[in-house]
């Protein structure tokens, strides 16, 4: 629980007193205040939660930033307020170094354009179409995990999540598969996460041509990542110039090709296409294999829970590939991937929002030019919310169990800048869990490390993950 959001002043009480919510002291500048974010983010927020409530004020040199802690007060401000914000500036700065003008970075009318734009590729019934390349890299992938002649191996998850997860961006992307693709664009996405991390907690960034530790790595990644896309996209270009009559091809390259703005006609330029290819690999690569591995873990800790997965996947599918169609067919399934993502969402914090005109959020007056601070980790560890927060329950997702209240489980973010994969990222997550399940059963080995979550860009476990696969 919670004792200082239930215990302290209404909020009238609290505003007739205090001109600004209650905080931390922010001496030296803030800075031991960030040197401990910096240490233990998710750690310090929590604290700051316990200390000061649900909404939090402290001063980070030039910076006023506010916490804000609490499902309503999240929709408040992302929803009701979404026209007075935009992203963090010094966020955008970093990801635009790798992303360009693509729809994660963009503000203002650009972004209206692309994101209207962008939506009719990731439509459920669009999303729907990438099935079969989804399920063909889970096939090549799962058929090699365990050498012949034995029943069980053991499996390095993180590197299995990855494979696969980059394999699925290349097929939907491009129709390719190229296990040197895929082996060169992990590397590639988790050296920039690396870069991108400790680039969040400088003022700015340094030229990445100085000789100095990580900016090597970061120039490498950056350019063999360049280089794939393009080769893939110039690539397309000549089968088309080729082929002109060809019927238009349904990956994810084509309907960005294909898209046209429906009021002006315009179709999305080459730079565009191109900063959305970056996008895919690095945000669709690295969440979906991210929430995939805690998942396995949750799965091999909780035998109970992952044979009724078992036994609800073998019912449904009867040894077919599934596909959409059978989605909705799996709600037990479901609630397991979607209650690994409440206790370890992929991206658990770090979501900044900057406000262009003065708000008021919670009673609170928050002026022009104030940083929002929300953490979905905290959000999805208050029992208020969900009762035994730190408890494997995948029941609270299933029909009939108590509401969740709109804003407390958010892995994909909320209000106008909610993910636009997150049908893409869900029927992924889906499909890619049900095959593993078809083939293998996952146990813990007996010197397996504790699962400790570290920030990163996304949330991941401290020690490598093993674990034990055998065969049904």
């Amino acid at each position: 629980m919670n004792p200082a959001s239930t215990s302290s002043p209404s909020i009238s009480a609290q505003t007739s007193a205090l001109t600004r919510p209650p905080g931390p002291p922010s001496r030296w500048w803030g800075l031991p205040l960030l040197a401990a974010m910096k240490r233990d983010y998710l750690g310090f927020t929590t604290q700051l939660q316990r200390d000061h409530g649900d909404i939090s004020y402290m001063r980070l040199g030039h910076e006023r930033a506010y916490d804000l802690m609490s499902p309503d007060l999240v929709r408040e401000a992302l929803v009701s307020h979404a026209d007075a914000l935009i992203r963090w500036e010094r966020g955008i700065e970093v990801f635009a170094q790798v992303f360009g003008q693509s729809v994660l970075v963009t503000e203002g009318p650009v972004w209206q354009r692309q994101r209207r734009m962008l939506m009719a590729a990731f439509m459920p019934k669009q999303v729907a179409g990438y099935a079969t390349l989804m399920t063909s890299a889970a096939q090549d992938a799962f058929a090699q995990l365990i050498p012949p002649g034995q029943t069980s191996a053991r499996i390095p998850m993180d590197a299995l999540w990855s494979s696969v997860a980059m394999d699925v961006i290349l097929r939907t992307l491009f129709s390719r598969s190229a296990q040197a693709d895929s082996q060169a664009a992990i590397a590639a996405t988790q050296a920039l996460s690396a870069a991108a991390f400790q680039e969040m907690f400088l003022p700015f960034s340094l030229p990445d041509w100085l000789p100095l530790p990580g900016k090597a790595a970061k120039r490498r990644a950056i350019r063999s990542l360049r280089q794939l896309i393009q080769r893939h996209i110039n690539e397309r270009h000549a089968e088309l110039a080729a082929h002109p009559d060809a019927p238009a091809a349904t990956d994810l390259l084509g309907r960005l090709l294909a898209l046209r703005d429906e009021t002006t006609g315009e179709a999305l330029s080459a730079q565009e296409v191109f900063d959305q290819c970056m996008v895919s690999f690095q945000a669709g690569h690295e969440t979906s294999a991210t929430a995939l591995l805690w998942w396995s873990r949750l799965m091999a800790e909780h035998p109970d829970l992952a044979q009724r997965a078992h036994d609800e996947v073998a019912t449904v599918l009867a040894g077919q590939t599934p596909g959409p169609e059978h989605m909705a067919q799996l709600p037990w399934l479901t609630a397991t991937l979607k209650e690994a993502m409440r206790l370890y969402p992929p991206v658990a914090a770090i979501m900044s929002r900057r406000t262009t005109a003065p708000i008021t959020v919670g009673g609170w007056q928050i002026p022009q030019g104030a940083m929002l601070r929300i953490t979905p980790w905290l959000l999805h560890h208050d029992e208020r919310w969900f009762a035994n927060p730190e408890q494997f329950q995948p029941a609270r997702f299933l029909d009939g169990a108590p509401a969740i209240p709109k804003g407390a489980w958010m892995p994909f973010g909320a209000g106008p800048r909610v993910c636009l994969g997150q049908h893409f990222a869900m029927m992924e997550m889906t499909l890619l869990a049900a095959m593993l399940l078809q083939r293998y059963r996952l146990r813990l080995p007996a010197d397996a490390a504790p699962s400790t979550p570290e920030l990163h860009v996304t949330l991941r476990p401290r020690a490598p993950m093993e674990l034990m696969l055998s065969h049904l």
